[in-house]
């Protein structure tokens, strides 16, 4: 039976703002991905099950900056406020954690997220403006710890966080994992303002809108070193097939979504399953298409077939260098060769692929970005994503170089776009060049321009989006003319512009 709600039973969630994008590039919002906190939304149905009230901050969404997040959140005054975090996000997290303690230093703030499944003991002993950290899933240690905390119980009851008592943090033992997600309630999508028209991924990343994200699995057995599994562990877990289409179902008749992106980091873990969600979509005739991410070692033809029958639109690969020597010092298990060939297996099976690279990891030399550079020319790709490798806390590799040949450790910069580790006999200015060649040999390729041509036509949208991002780069150029800048759009870059 559900408690009734009260006054102190309110509850914000709050995503922060991550500057990922730089002053003087605003306009870029207009192509960049603005997909919702799928955690927060599992989180919000979860305490609302409860009987708690909770709403959802959605920050860069909503262009809020710390500032004012931290201003509405001192004007709602609820009793609890629980903030996620990624290792980009914490600094701006406790810049709002701090505002809004020194205004009502009695409303709890409690994080969770990724980077403190990883640093949790670390980032609560930086930020005293933290009160109770998360760790791990929190869709049933929250609403018992918020039931403890509005009884004014010892917390020590609680597994899975930490908190602090008499000056002193304490940590308890972990919270066993949930091993049922068929029994959590639906993500909480009605919580967010506008959904779903202001929620749409990278321009060129779906085929038409309304668009919404899920997951269908949680856990990753796989361990590649730059990777960190901290927040749902090793164990693969899933919902069955019959949930999932009752989420696509929902997401269908609820909100007119039309395609949906699962985020998983291993959709096809089990073929039985994958081909059991198949075949319930193909009978349904819900016209719905999706996208996933899958591994190269697990798609096969038969299986390709199916889930082109049953909508599906795109597969993500991590397939990260066109080096096998690289593969291998990342512990990855599958070779370029089984690459080649799931993609080209996905291209003929008519699903468009995307490739997920990283550039600049341990053991990078020119020669290994040539041949990434090569690799990515031949594979039949429709997009690829390029990072900038990065060290997060929680990976194996973050343990193996930090604090040695680590250059920066600013978390505010682990944003997968900065540079912050440059491998042995390579420069960062070597590194940012490569990574441009690599893009733009990608994307100046005949055929891919004629396939953005093409879906720019089919689905003019994403026309009209790039057209507002292309109209917001002019008008930005034109202002900094007009301001004696010459064309330079940042305050770092006009800095060091030279003069004439």
């Amino acid at each position: 039976m559900q408690q009734s709600a009260s006054s102190s039973g309110k509850i914000i969630f709050v995503n922060p703002p991550y500057e990922r994008i730089a002053p003087g590039y605003e306009f870029v919002r207009h192509i960049t991905n603005r997909s919702p906190s799928l955690g927060l939304l599992y989180l919000a149905a979860a305490v609302r099950e409860q009987g708690y009230s909770p709403s959802i901050i959605e920050s860069d969404i909503e262009n809020l900056d710390p500032e004012q997040v931290a201003t509405r959140l001192i004007a709602a005054r609820p009793a609890f406020i629980g903030i996620t975090l990624f290792t980009v996000g914490v600094w701006q997290a406790a810049q709002i954690a701090r505002r809004v303690k020194q205004r009502h230093p009695d409303i709890q703030i409690i994080v969770g997220g990724p980077h403190i499944s990883s640093m949790a003991m670390e980032t609560m002993q930086r930020f005293p403006e933290f009160d109770i950290a998360v760790i791990h899933e929190g869709e049933q240690v929250l609403p018992a710890l918020l039931r403890e905390l509005q009884n004014g119980r010892d917390l020590s009851r609680i597994a899975g966080i930490i908190h602090r008592h008499n000056g002193e943090l304490q940590q308890t033992p972990p919270a066993p994992t949930i091993s049922d997600l068929d029994s959590l309630p639906l993500p909480a999508w009605d919580l967010l303002p506008n959904f779903p028209d202001t929620y749409l991924p990278a321009i060129y990343d779906y085929p038409q809108s309304p668009v919404a994200t899920l997951v269908a699995s949680r856990g990753c057995p796989f361990l590649c070193k730059f990777c960190d599994t901290s927040t749902f562990g090793a164990r693969v877990r899933a919902n069955s097939p019959e949930k999932v289409f009752q989420m696509m179902q929902h997401l269908s008749q609820e909100f007119g979504i039309r395609h949906v992106q699962f985020v998983d980091d291993l959709f096809l873990a089990s073929k039985i399953r994958t081909l059991q969600l198949c075949d319930l979509l193909i009978a349904s005739n819900l016209n719905m298409t999706w996208s996933c991410t899958a591994r190269v070692d697990t798609v096969k033809p038969d299986v390709l077939k199916r889930m082109k029958q049953a909508g599906c639109w795109e597969i993500s690969f991590g397939l990260e260098t066109g080096s096998n020597e690289l593969l291998q010092k990342m512990e990855k298990a599958a070779r370029i060769e089984v690459s080649e060939q799931a993609v080209n297996w996905t291209a003929a099976a008519g699903i468009r692929c995307k490739g997920l690279f990283m550039l600049g990891y341990p053991g990078e030399t020119r020669d290994t970005m040539r041949q990434t550079r090569e690799f990515v020319r031949r594979l039949p790709m429709t997009t690829m994503n390029l990072s900038k490798f990065t060290p997060y806390p929680g990976s194996p590799v973050y343990q193996d170089i930090y604090g040695t040949r680590i250059r920066d450790d600013h978390w505010e910069k682990m944003n997968g776009m900065n540079f912050l580790w440059q491998p042995e006999g390579l420069t960062i200015q070597e590194l940012d060049q490569e990574y441009q060649n690599i893009l733009s040999g990608f994307y100046r390729q005949r055929r891919v321009m004629h396939k953005y041509v093409a879906m720019s036509l089919r689905h003019p949208q994403h026309l009209i989006r790039l057209v507002r991002f292309l109209g917001g780069y002019l008008l930005a150029k034109l202002r900094s003319h007009i301001n004696g800048h010459r064309g330079v759009l940042t305050e770092a870059g006009r800095k060091q512009a030279p003069t004439l």
